[in-house]
């Protein structure tokens, strides 16, 4: 009886459109898990900038906010302007939706700084806006925060400056700078200050880095480099096909 042996040879059956579809996805997701790492390092030397930024706060002075370091602590000394207050809209506490508060402050030397005194939520009736008002006899105050930008909006959220024609204190979602200082009429600085929890005439306040955590960046960058792996096990799984014969 004829002796027998089993071979196995394989086959190569890529095409060209295959293998330079998987070519761009494999550097797609590598690309992309890049620069999730990238963001994460970002995001750590924000949280570096705001906790350094519990130092004891510093009188501005002459500075520009826009020339100091953001979440810098600084000191202000001026009055509120009670009666052209801003209530930014789209602002959840705890998944509870509210409004931030932003009252200019009038310094001195004739500069005006916008202060987000905290976050308040909706009235009851849904309908009519929160009171915020001050006390008129307030006089002078020295109110100390960090330095921040105005927040930013989300993918689902949308930019509305304050409407001109309504009446004190106006709603805005999301607005920049340029917006409140023409609903005001008067030039504002670069930054906002953010009022510090310890600090009167403030509401919840409650900061810290806005977005995702350094983690979450790292977590999305694995997963992408995942997928990249993934796709070339896919790639050669699919075009390696294998051939069983007999030898004698």
């Amino acid at each position: 009886m004829p002796l027998t042996q089993t071979y196995t040879q394989g086959r190569w059956s890529a095409s060209w459109f295959m293998t330079l579809l998987t070519l761009l996805a494999v550097l797609c997701f590598v690309r992309l898990g890049f620069w999730q790492w990238h963001r994460a390092q970002e995001k750590r030397a924000i949280a570096a900038s705001f906790e350094a930024g519990n130092a004891t706060a510093t009188d501005l002075g002459a500075r520009s906010t826009g020339s100091l370091p953001r979440y810098m602590q600084v000191r202000l000394h001026g009055r509120y302007d009670d009666a052209h207050q801003f209530l930014l809209e789209n602002m959840s506490q705890g998944g509870q939706p509210g409004y931030q508060v932003l009252t200019p402050l009038l310094l001195a030397d004739g500069r005006a700084i916008m202060v987000n005194r905290g976050w308040i939520p909706l009235s009851a009736s849904r309908r009519e806006p929160p009171k915020v008002a001050l006390d008129e006899a307030l006089g002078e105050v020295s109110p100390a925060g960090r330095l921040d930008a105005l927040p930013v909006p989300g993918i689902s959220l949308g930019h509305l400056a304050p409407d001109e024609h309504a009446p004190w204190p106006r709603l805005t979602s999301f607005p920049v700078m340029a917006d409140l200082s023409a609903a005001l009429k008067r030039p504002l600085e670069a930054r906002q200050l953010l009022l510090n929890a310890d600090e009167p005439l403030g509401y919840l306040r409650d900061w810290h880095p806005t977005g995702l955590g350094p983690e979450r960046h790292i977590a999305y960058a694995v997963q992408w480099w995942a997928f990249a792996v993934l796709a070339v096990g896919l790639y050669a799984r699919l075009n390696w096909h294998r051939a069983t014969g007999m030898a004698r």
